[in-house]
């Protein structure tokens, strides 16, 4: 499947935030590296497209890793960690994080600024600007994400285990988790929408499937699963796309979802719930206004209890605290 011409431009609508956030003892802001690391994010840009024109799937994981990193603690790095008191006890090790990919990146992104700024840019802004550009390169819109964060020292598999929504969340579960973030409901439905990238696998939705199938499935769409979903024993490598245009950011979700093509629980709950419903069809019907939508939803997630000033750290390597 080929790219959108927006793989190299911001042809469908860039949207604005506030120019900054105060946090306890600093900012977020618009463009915070311009002076300490002017390149930083011409840099993470250039690791998204290569890492994008190699392998078209890397949107999807890029952006997963953004959303799993803000939803344990905040936006603060956490999940990159391969340390801790004990090893197997780091947040990517949750089973709620089975399938977090494309960690290279993130590795490869710090490696290069390294060189040019040493311990000035963040890790925590790394996957924040990478699933900005990630969203952008796929065809979405350009977000204009604000920078400062910090990383933070410690990551728990408890807490992303407490933390992380489960794959079969309910429409209640969903809405207050993001209320708790400042995320309203349109919002809401617009970040679920990050579902039209990538695939799911069959652990996350084989419940669905048997012994009886879901009836909000369509026929079809549950004997195609329970094709690919066959053999339980492939739970964790089987998977279905997410929708028809699984390497690109557009509505298609919302109008698969609709006729009853939900993967998820959530997907098929969110068609069809009263207070849910009225947005997806909004949005399946004016991409333009679910691109405005998640924009705003994305900014407050990305901002959400973010370490700033001199809390935390600048990690050298982000794969561990520094010594």
């Amino acid at each position: 499947m080929g790219f959108p011409l927006a793989l190299f431009l911001c042809t469908l609508g860039c949207f604005s935030a506030s120019t900054a956030i105060a946090g306890i003892s600093g900012i977020l802001e618009l463009h915070f590296y311009k002076t300490s690391c002017p390149d930083a994010e011409m840099i993470v840009r250039e690791h998204v497209t290569r890492s994008m024109l190699t392998d078209p799937s890397s949107a999807a994981p890029l952006l997963r890793l953004a959303f799993h990193d803000c939803q344990v603690d905040g936006c603060d790095g956490s999940i990159l960690l391969k340390e801790s008191s004990n090893s197997l006890e780091i947040e990517a090790q949750s089973q709620k994080n089975f399938g977090i990919r494309k960690l290279d990146i993130m590795n490869n992104i710090k490696s290069s600024l390294e060189e040019v700024c040493p311990q000035t840019v963040s890790c925590a802004d790394i996957i924040q600007l990478a699933a900005r550009d990630a969203i952008n390169l796929a065809g979405g819109p350009f977000i204009k994400v604000l920078t400062g964060r910090r990383d933070s020292i410690s990551a728990s598999k408890k807490r992303a285990e407490n933390q992380l929504p489960a794959s079969n969340i309910s429409v209640n579960e969903f809405a207050k988790i993001f209320h708790e973030k400042n995320i309203n409901l349109q919002e809401g439905v617009a970040l679920i929408g990050a579902h039209t990238l990538g695939i799911g696998h069959c652990r996350n939705f084989e419940e669905r499937l048997r012994p009886v199938s879901d009836p909000t499935l369509s026929p079809t769409f549950s004997l195609q699963l329970q094709t690919v979903c066959s053999d339980p024993s492939l739970a964790d490598v089987a998977f279905a796309q997410n929708d028809a245009t699984a390497f690109i950011f557009d509505n298609h979700y919302f109008i698969d979802i609709q006729n009853g093509r939900g993967l998820l629980k959530i997907d098929s709950e969110i068609a069809t719930d009263p207070r849910t419903m009225p947005h997806v069809i909004a949005f399946g019907k004016d991409m333009q206004q679910f691109f405005h939508m998640f924009t705003s939803g994305f900014l407050k997630l990305s901002s959400h209890k973010v370490l700033v000033g001199e809390e935390g750290e600048i990690r050298r390597d982000c794969s561990f605290k520094n010594s």
